[in-house]
């Protein structure tokens, strides 16, 4: 586990951070979230969630399906998740034994009553198993799904295996960390010095004479005809010495929607590597944050090398989001003009009725 988590922390600077900050973009954006690994989920077995300001019961029956509905009891309002039992495609409430479908949400039974039990029902949310997650579909306004996810064929043949993942607690608005891509300009101020540097002041480490990292970036939404993808193209390579390039990678990162990256990565030293980014905001201002590495089998003492020295690059850009503040409109020059295109291309995931920045001090109640 990467990051801080802890809850006095992450209040603090969450509060501090607000002070004369009088707007933000809506906290949840319209699109698909990853809410659970799907290795976490074994058959009859349930889980509980809270992200998105909502409560999920996410439960795998004995034959592998997955059901996602919200965790309160309509009855009395006891959470499922805990201590209710799967029963076949149904999840029974722990308290009174009312169990509900998991295919509509519908209630099947309550075993002391003969009331018609038609319009008695929880919320169940549209879900998805693929590529080793399990997502659901949000929407501010419960519009029904624009588009899909992509199954990474790779991951889901088996023709690359999981190799490992990290994980982090980022204290900022979720559209900061994928704006971090079309910030072209922080790659060389943000992530020039080597990973072996230390991390209280890399600037001065004498690695930074000897091995620098080098990155070539673009950003575009064009290339697909899909709106709601956006590109990186990034490569990377070593400079050692101020001269010699090496251990080049070219990275491919497709961004979909406003929570999900897949990172294709090519090296004649690694061989192929693919990395699923996924975010999903726990609070409006708490997203966590995830990434897990495939590869060939015969790869994993470099993956595990990779996995390390993604973390250090990663936690970099931590130190910067968890004490900035979020900026409506930032003054941008001539060179910052993929940040202005994809503030443009990010919009869409707000609902058009909620574009009416909200009020930061209600992120407080929250």
């Amino acid at each position: 586990m990467y990051g801080s988590d802890n809850p006095d922390f992450i209040g603090r600077t969450r509060r501090s951070r607000l002070i004369g900050l009088k707007e933000l973009p809506p906290p949840y954006p319209n699109g698909w979230y990853c809410i659970l690994e799907s290795s976490l989920l074994k058959p009859e077995s349930k889980r509980y969630v809270s992200c998105l300001g909502e409560h999920f019961i996410i439960f795998r029956s004995i034959d592998g399906q997955v059901s996602v509905l919200n965790a309160y009891c309509p009855h009395l309002g006891a959470n499922m998740a805990l201590g209710g039992r799967v029963k076949g495609d149904n999840i029974e409430c722990p308290f009174h034994q009312w169990s509900f479908r998991g295919s509509d949400g519908s209630c099947a039974n309550i075993p002391y009553s003969y009331t018609d039990r038609k319009g008695i029902k929880v919320r169940r949310w549209i879900c998805r198993e693929l590529n080793d997650n399990i997502f659901i579909w949000y929407h501010s306004e419960q519009k029904k799904i624009q588009w899909e996810l992509p199954v990474i064929t790779s991951i889901e043949n088996k023709d690359l295996i999981f190799h490992g993942s990290n994980e982090f607690y980022v204290d900022c608005h979720i559209q900061e960390i994928p704006e971090n891509g079309a910030d072209l300009a922080h790659f060389s101020a943000v992530h020039k010095t080597c990973l072996f540097a230390s991390e209280q002041n890399p600037d001065k480490s004498l690695l930074l004479k000897y091995a620098q990292h080098r990155w070539e970036a673009a950003w575009n939404t064009s290339p697909s005809p899909k709106s709601h993808i956006a590109v990186l193209q990034l490569t990377h390579y070593l400079q050692m010495f101020l001269k010699y390039k090496m251990f080049k990678i070219d990275i491919n990162a497709k961004q979909v929607g406003p929570s999900f990256v897949h990172l294709d990565l090519k090296s004649s030293v690694f061989g192929q590597i693919d990395i699923l980014q996924t975010v999903t905001p726990i609070e409006p201002l708490v997203q966590k944050v995830s990434h897990r590495f495939y590869a060939r089998r015969v790869l994993g003492p470099m993956v595990k090398l990779m996995i390390f020295a993604e973390s250090v690059m990663f936690e970099r850009d931590m130190v910067i989001w968890n004490h900035k503040v979020f900026r409506n409109t930032p003054l941008l020059v001539k060179e910052d003009i993929a940040i202005r295109r994809f503030r443009v291309w990010f919009s869409q995931f707000y609902t058009e009725n909620s574009m009416s920045f909200i009020d930061a001090r209600k992120i407080l109640d929250w």
